[in-house]
């Protein structure tokens, strides 16, 4: 393990573009259950409820939706964890081209990420948006001023319908995020994995365009992942203590 952090820091220390790819994995240690696991999400809900069609068709599944986002139920309170501050660092060091997530959790923003580094390939729950004007909302702000509403409240401008910000099944990625994603990939250096199993596409393509490219792949992930063949060097623990030790062995160069 010491070998590998080691391995890790001096790759990171030589790059010159690092594009981080995280998922569900990171956020585990900020007290969010990954979507598939035994006390995730899709244990809690039924996944048909988030599907395009039905959010449409059903003003009762968007009451219910609201439902979640006024009690907060769907990770609004969590807070960033070790492995979120370790790659604020790295960008505080220069060395971020851009951070590529398949998170819609918020917590790179939490941590104090850039936005404007930020590729968020599945979207936002903390915002709302219009599918009508495409006006956007604060979820605060909205649970705020409909505190004691039971029903899904509507656009102020055109009154459409208001979404999370996230992409449901049955609907494409953000075809431009994606594109800019795939783009860096193809320019860095380094590509970093941390806390993904890479299973869920077109998403996972990024790592598999950056090692295409020429770049070196780290994979930090609790588990085995889809593309651990193609990685350099693969460490199989906590996402959090691992970049904390990386980011330690980094400063002490």
């Amino acid at each position: 393990m010491d070998a590998k952090v080691e391995n890790v820091a001096k790759r990171i220390a030589k790059a010159k573009k690092v594009v981080v790819f995280t998922g569900a994995g990171i956020s585990t240690e900020s007290g969010i259950p990954d979507f598939r696991g035994p006390d995730g999400l899709w244990s809690k809900y039924d996944p048909d409820d988030f599907t395009i069609d039905r959010f449409l068709g059903s003003a009762a599944t968007r009451n219910q939706m609201w439902q979640r986002l006024r009690e907060g139920g769907l990770m609004e309170d969590a807070k960033p964890n070790a492995a979120h501050y370790a790659i604020v660092e790295m960008e505080q060091m220069g060395k971020l081209h851009s951070l590529v997530t398949q998170n819609v959790d918020n917590l790179h923003q939490k941590a104090g990420s850039n936005p404007a580094l930020i590729r968020e390939l599945h979207g936002n729950m903390q915002v709302l948006i219009c599918l009508s004007c495409h006006e956007r909302y604060p979820i605060a702000v909205i649970k705020e001023r409909f505190a004691s509403s039971d029903q899904a409240p509507v656009c102020d401008g055109c009154r459409g319908i208001l979404k999370p910000d996230v992409i449901f099944f049955g609907e494409a990625l953000p075809q431009q995020t994606l594109a800019q994603a795939m783009r860096e990939a193809q320019e860095c250096d380094l590509m970093l994995v941390i806390g993904s199993s890479l299973v869920v596409y077109p998403a996972a393509y990024v790592p598999v365009e950056a090692k295409r490219s020429g770049a070196a792949l780290v994979i930090i992930n609790k588990g085995s992942t889809e593309q651990d063949h193609l990685a350099d060097v693969l460490i199989s623990a906590p996402a959090g203590e691992t970049m904390t030790k990386i980011l330690e062995r980094i400063k002490a160069k």
